[in-house]
Formats: C-alpha cells, structure tokens, sequence
C-alpha cells in the first residue's frame, strides 16, 4: 500500500466482517449489539477503523479478536466488497467500509466492551434492528454475493436516502 492509498477518500478506512457458521437449522451468522461509540444499540457485524497503513485483512483479523475474542486467518477471509457511507449531516461518520465474510476460526466468540455477540439464523436476520442500509446488500453477501456501493444517509442519519452500486 502506499501514501496515495491512503488518501483516495477522506472519509475512515474501515473493515467489517460477517463469520458464518452451519447452524442446527441451517446457515447462522455472528452479529452484535454495538455497546459504544457509531451505532450503539444496533446489531453490527464485527469490525472497526483500520489503523494507519495497516492492511483491510489484517484490520479484520484484529477487530475480530478485540471485539468477539475469535482468532482468524488472513487466508480464510473472502473479500466481498466495498462500502462507501456518506453522512452530508454528520460529515465525520463517512466511512469506506472493506466486507468480508470468513468461515473458520478458533476459540468460542465471547463479549468485549464493543459488541455482545451472539449467532443469528441467516434467514431470520432482524434488519430492522441493524443499520438501514444492510437490508439493500447483506442477504446477498451472506448468500455467496459481492457488493460494491455508495450509500447516502438522510438528515435522521438513520434512513438511507439513496444509493447506487451493484449488491449480488
């Protein structure tokens, strides 16, 4: 990586990542009620802001294990796109978001003060209760897919006001 990718977007590089595991009653995913700081209160994938020059995948196999305590493999990450979140009436949220998925893993997930996790059946995700514009590209990237999109947040900072991109 050098200097001039570190500053293509002004807004925070940061990282998310979907663990998937084959449940009792079919496909379950590793999601967690945010504790602090963006988005407390919503259900969120594990991740964070990358440090300065430090790799998207190295970035997830450290957020994975400060916020759930699961020790991953750079090798067994799937990139599976990219995010751009735009905040017009809260500038300092815009964020560029890395999307991973990754299917194995050691240890058992366990709470931190960022996120208390737990598995959630794929086809009962409560989007409702994540941020709005998951519901438009997560059940594509749980079911195998890509994305790579731009989303726009309303004057709520809540409700997506548009977005464009492909989610397959």
């Amino acid at each position: 990586m050098t200097a001039r990718d570190e500053t293509k977007s002004q807004h925070a590089p940061v990282v998310v990542v979907y663990l998937l595991r084959a449940g009792e009653h079919g496909p379950e995913v590793l999601l967690g009620e945010k504790r602090r700081g963006l988005g407390t209160g919503r259900l969120v994938g594990p991740g964070g802001k990358r440090e300065p020059r430090e790799a998207p995948a190295a970035a997830a196999v450290r957020e994975v294990a400060e916020e759930v305590g699961l020790r991953i493999d750079v090798a067994d990450l799937e990139a599976r796109g990219t995010l751009d979140y735009r905040f017009p009436y809260r500038p300092s949220w815009s964020q560029v978001s890395d999307v991973f998925v990754c299917r194995r893993w050691h240890g058992s997930p366990s709470g931190s003060d960022e996120l208390e996790p737990r598995w959630i059946p794929v086809d009962a995700v409560p989007y409702d209760a994540m941020w709005d514009d998951a519901r438009y590209w997560l059940p594509g990237v749980l079911a195998g897919g890509s994305v790579r999109a731009r989303f726009t947040f309303a004057e709520d900072n809540a409700t997506v006001a548009g977005w464009t991109g492909t989610a397959f």
